[in-house]
């Protein structure tokens, strides 16, 4: 096959359709679930859904593709994948959250995902762990339209990397959101299904609560964090009070047996202040984050002609989640965790349980690709502890969190210079150029030979050149002292 071909990038062109034509196409395999696995970061395992095709097969797949532009490279995508080299036994993914056992560590959020009971008996029936309800609260909830906005790169459309969302809590009439609850418990006993509220008093905070717990909700997460609600003293406006997040846990906590599960908001300078108020009021875990504050600038999401203020989402803000759950688990006061945040893939689902979360919750991937991307979050963080050698996903987590110092331990006496691999470059140049005018001016380049040159004396190692380089020819040498 062409050796430029990046199977990554094909396969992010695919359109993950429904009911896919390609694989209508192939009568000895699934090409379009192999495209999938590639797509959420699992191509060694993806050539079990194409075990007994022949080229032919493929080669009728890929014909049939509908992309607007041109057919997805199928047979070279899938010929280029070298066999699986993990035959480990895959390891179970249960593991325990507030003493309550999950079958995995997958949950759908509180949100759009999960507003019925259709919804969440489909996730189930798919795989997922359990689910976070979409919150209930006991005002009038009347939503907007449209209510959503996303960021994409230049005209592309679908696959988003940004997501605003204007959606406040659950339009179901109360009676009706808990006979839901009770009726999922009730169908689903080995799921884990948990009420998230919203209460404007101690006394509604408390009602909630107990209802939740009669339906039988495993636990209560408290939304302490929506941040566009049009009812003042409510979400967000709660959640950055550290003296209010202890009034409503202790008072959900006096009402209830069932473990009460704060959710943080991000809008705030200090994380931790809250939630420290929340584990002095004895919450039995915390989740974060809830959507970051924010504004986009497009024309059609606009509602009347107005614009304004509501959550940011997607794997633009996974980094920012990370940050707010390392300081989480960095506390002096030891708690449970349940991380939120741009988790699209089981490497972005892995990267939290290794900060020190026990579960995780997914919404805007699910809004964007189904609840079908379960099968990739399990198959790829059971095949990356068989490749371990890991037998408990409780192993997993915090391993990581010993690595995190404060920016004046780090080391500032060595240097990684960065390598050129010469049978990967090709001569763009792209390194010079941003070298030049946001680094240190360390490359050259040779117009003749189209080739960079580093110059040794004027590097720093900042590693710009590597992260700007569009076929990864550039790479790491090892740490030296500075000179």
């Amino acid at each position: 096959m062409d050796k430029q071909l990046n199977i990554y990038e094909e396969c992010e062109r695919c359109l993950l359709c429904l009911d896919a034509p390609c694989t209508r196409a192939c009568k000895t395999g699934d090409p379009a679930r192999a495209i999938r696995a590639i797509r959420f970061d699992n191509h060694k395992p993806a050539l079990r859904w194409v075990k007994n095709c022949s080229d032919a097969d493929l080669e009728n797949a890929q014909k049939a593709c509908i992309h607007d532009k041109w057919p997805i490279q199928i047979k070279d995508v899938l010929r280029s994948i070298h066999p699986d080299d993990v035959t480990a036994q895959y390891p179970s993914l249960d593991i325990d959250f507030c003493g309550i056992h999950c079958e995995n560590p997958f949950f759908l959020a509180s949100s759009a995902v999960c507003t019925n009971y259709e919804m969440v008996a489909k996730a189930f029936d798919a795989g997922w762990g359990g689910v976070f309800y979409k919150t209930i609260c006991k005002e009038e909830i009347k939503e907007v339209s449209p209510r959503f906005d996303a960021m994409h790169s230049n005209a592309t459309h679908g696959d988003f990397y940004g997501f605003r969302n204007m959606e406040q809590l659950s339009e179901n009439p109360l009676e009706k959101d808990f006979d839901i609850l009770r009726r999922l418990k009730q169908d689903y006993p080995t799921k884990v299904v948990i009420a998230s509220i919203m209460g404007k008093t101690q006394e509604q905070w408390m009602e909630l609560a107990k209802r939740a717990e009669e339906v039988g909700c495993d636990a209560v997460e408290l939304n302490f964090s929506c941040p566009q609600m049009k009812h003042q003293g409510m979400g967000s406006d709660v959640g950055q009070s550290p003296e209010l997040v202890m009034i409503y846990t202790d008072c959900v906590k006096s009402a209830v047996k069932i473990p009460v599960i704060p959710k943080m908001t991000p809008n705030i300078t200090h994380i931790t202040e809250p939630a420290a108020a929340c584990m002095l009021a004895g919450a039995d875990a915390i989740s974060a984050i809830n959507t970051i504050k924010s504004i986009t600038m497009g024309v059609d999401a606009e509602v009347s002609g107005h614009r304004t203020i509501s959550g940011y989402s997607g794997r633009a803000v996974r980094p920012i989640a990370m940050r707010h759950i390392l300081e989480l688990a960095q506390m002096p006061q030891k708690t449970e965790l349940s991380g939120i945040g741009g988790i699209e893939t089981w490497r972005d689902a892995l990267e939290f349980i290794q900060l020190g979360c026990s579960n995780v919750q997914v919404c805007t991937a699910v809004m964007q690709y189904g609840y079908r991307i379960i099968d990739d979050l399990i198959l790829g963080l059971q095949r990356y502890m068989a490749k371990r050698g890991v037998t408990e996903l409780r192993t997993l987590v915090g391993e990581e969190l010993l690595k995190f110092i404060k920016p004046h331990l780090l080391d500032r006496d060595t240097v990684i210079y960065p390598t050129f691999n010469r049978d990967k470059c090709i001569g763009c140049g792209r390194c010079q150029i941003s070298c030049s005018d946001g680094g240190h001016q360390a490359i050259v380049f040779d117009s003749e030979t189209r080739q960079p040159h580093l110059i040794g004396t004027k590097c720093v190692g900042c590693h710009l050149c590597r992260l700007v380089c569009p076929l990864g020819a550039i790479g790491i040498s090892k740490r030296v002292a500075k000179k």
